[in-house]
C-alpha cells in the first residue's frame, strides 16, 4: 500500500502547521478548520475532500490538484474549499476541477 495515499481520514481542527505532505493523495478526507499554515503540500491531490474553513496561509500548494471523486450522486464527492484562508499560499500550477467555493481571485491552471 502506498503510504502517501490517504482515504476517508479526518484531520478536522488538527494542527498541521509546517508539515511536509508533498505528493500525498487525499481522497474523501475531512480538513474542516484544519491549520495548515506553512505546510508543504507540493503536488498533493485533494479528491472529494472537505477543506471548509481550513487555514492554508503561506502553504506551498504548488502543482497541487483539487478535484472530485466519481460517485452515484454528482454533488457528493466534490472538494469544498468554502471559507478557506489562502493569504500567501503558493498556488503556482494548481489545477482545479469541479470544486465548491474556489475564490474567483485565485489562479487555476
Amino acid at each position: 500500500m502506498n503510504p502517501t495515499f490517504v482515504a476517508r481520514r479526518s484531520y478536522a481542527g488538527r494542527d498541521l502547521r509546517h508539515r511536509t505532505l508533498d505528493h500525498y493523495s487525499f481522497k474523501l478526507c475531512d480538513f474542516r478548520g484544519a491549520d495548515l499554515r506553512g505546510a508543504s503540500l507540493r503536488g498533493a491531490s485533494f479528491a472529494g475532500c472537505d477543506l471548509r474553513d481550513a487555514d492554508l496561509r503561506d502553504a506551498d500548494l504548488s502543482y497541487a490538484s483539487f478535484g472530485y471523486v466519481n460517485t452515484h450522486d454528482p454533488e457528493y464527492g466534490r472538494t469544498d474549499v468554502t471559507g478557506a484562508r489562502w493569504d500567501g499560499a503558493d498556488l503556482r500550477g494548481v489545477t482545479v476541477e469541479r470544486v465548491v467555493g474556489w475564490p474567483d481571485h485565485l489562479p487555476t491552471a
